[in-house]
């Protein structure tokens, strides 16, 4: 049975990065991945173009992201942060672009381009990797990992890195594995939830959008008709519900309120248009177009895309087939406040299989986060999506990955 200095298992962001860290400064490093090939979530991240980091300059707002989990990780993004994040890739001739959001990608815009960068790394920096090797046991005694078991393989170190992340894609191997093997070694692990996740809605009018998006709309969240919450941004319709960074951002404090009552919510076509100006707005492309039918002149009133889910809408409610010259002042108002709150009825989330994020994994509490040395097993680190840390979309989570990987593999 070889023996290595370090063995880190799950060839995903976090374990990339701890392994060419570690191999770095001079340890004999093994990595093992259940996939053929490394990084398989890392591939299609950010729809395939890799919402690398998030470039917030102030380090406060920055950890502000990470709700409850800021005051434990000051001291981890002290020692790699969203800044070295760019000096890293960029060194490698990766070059990093900040888009809308402060969301930075590499130039390229292919996820692919930062899984070779880091395999160049490991390559360079001498770690072993063997892929197809799906670990099935943690074997330990009283105090430590002794070894890993593959099917009929064992395989041990001085240091382990645990780097196999939570439930989101389960198709690109994160099936949550390493959760039962962190339990048997005495660790807590708070059950995952899809945290960053579309959002299902029972609207047959919001289903007839599917694949429109519209920028800078307000979604407003009741439960049992009292409003919890708003927020502004883009909202991407699917055959199912809601999509987007707006709703992706929005559904975990969604999941809160599921547990309270019934969910519904209004979306705000016009957010930076009060209903007066609105009626105004109409009224004046009524004028222009006063001797069409009313369905032919909705497009020019209704987001680009609309006018199909708004036609469903107002059905029963007004006659589209009416001439807009003898649309009603009444009519006009019923259609502005429409605009200005589309009605939905929230039915759930969506699962693991749609989640872009899943929180649950060991409390940080339960870890050095100077080291991300676990306080249960001397010798075992753990990173990345094994940490329960909520977070939101915009190049976060892979900045705790990058963080904590950076971090586990100076110190192992």
């Amino acid at each position: 049975m070889d023996s290595y200095d370090v063995l880190v298992v799950g060839g995903g962001s976090a374990g990339l990065m701890a392994a060419g860290r570690a191999a770095e400064l001079g340890k004999r490093v093994l990595l093992l991945e259940k996939n053929r090939r490394v990084g398989e979530k890392l591939r299609i991240s950010g729809g395939g173009r890799c919402n690398i980091t998030n470039a917030e300059g102030d380090a406060r707002v920055l950890m502000r992201a990470y709700g409850k989990a800021e005051q434990f990780l000051y001291s981890t993004f002290s020692q790699f942060g969203n800044k070295d994040t760019f000096s890293f890739f960029e060194s490698k001739a990766l070059p990093l672009v900040v888009q809308a959001r402060k969301r930075a990608f590499p130039n390229t815009e292919h996820a692919s381009d930062v899984v070779k960068t880091l395999e160049n790394y490991m390559r360079q920096s001498g770690v072993t990797v063997k892929t197809g090797k799906q670990v099935t046991s943690v074997l330990s005694d009283a105090k430590r990992i002794t070894a890993v078991v593959c099917g009929k393989e064992q395989f041990a170190a001085k240091e382990y890195i645990f780097a196999t992340g939570s439930l989101s894609h389960p198709e690109t191997g994160s099936t949550g594995d390493g959760f039962n093997w962190l339990q048997k070694l005495g660790h807590t692990v708070v059950p995952p939830t899809p945290t960053i996740v579309p959002i299902k809605v029972a609207d047959a009018w919001a289903h007839l959008l599917a694949g429109v998006s519209l920028t800078f709309m307000k979604i407003t969240f009741f439960v049992d008709g009292r409003k919890s919450f708003s927020k502004t941004g883009k909202v991407l319709f699917t055959h199912f519900g809601l999509s987007g960074p707006l709703i992706l951002n929005s559904s975990s404090k969604v999941a809160d309120l599921l547990y309270a009552g019934a969910v519904t919510a209004t979306i705000d076509a016009y957010p930076h248009t009060d209903l007066g100006a609105l009626e105004k707005n109409i009224l004046h492309t009524f004028d222009t177009y006063k001797n069409k039918a009313l369905k032919n002149v909705l497009k020019e009133v209704v987001p680009e895309g609309t006018v199909k889910g708004i036609l469903a809408l107002l059905e029963g409610k007004l006659d589209v087939a009416t001439k807009v010259h003898s649309v009603t002042r009444e009519e006009r108002k019923l259609l502005a406040r429409l605009l200005k709150a589309l009605p939905l009825s929230v039915e759930g989330l969506m699962g693991f299989d749609r989640a872009v994020i899943a929180d649950g994994g060991v409390p940080l509490n339960e870890i050095d986060m100077r080291t991300m040395r676990s306080k249960r097993v001397p010798n075992l680190f753990i990173v990345g999506d094994f940490l329960h840390v909520n977070r939101p979309s915009g190049g976060y989570s892979l900045q705790l990955c990058w963080s904590t990987g950076y971090v586990a593999g100076t110190h192992a």
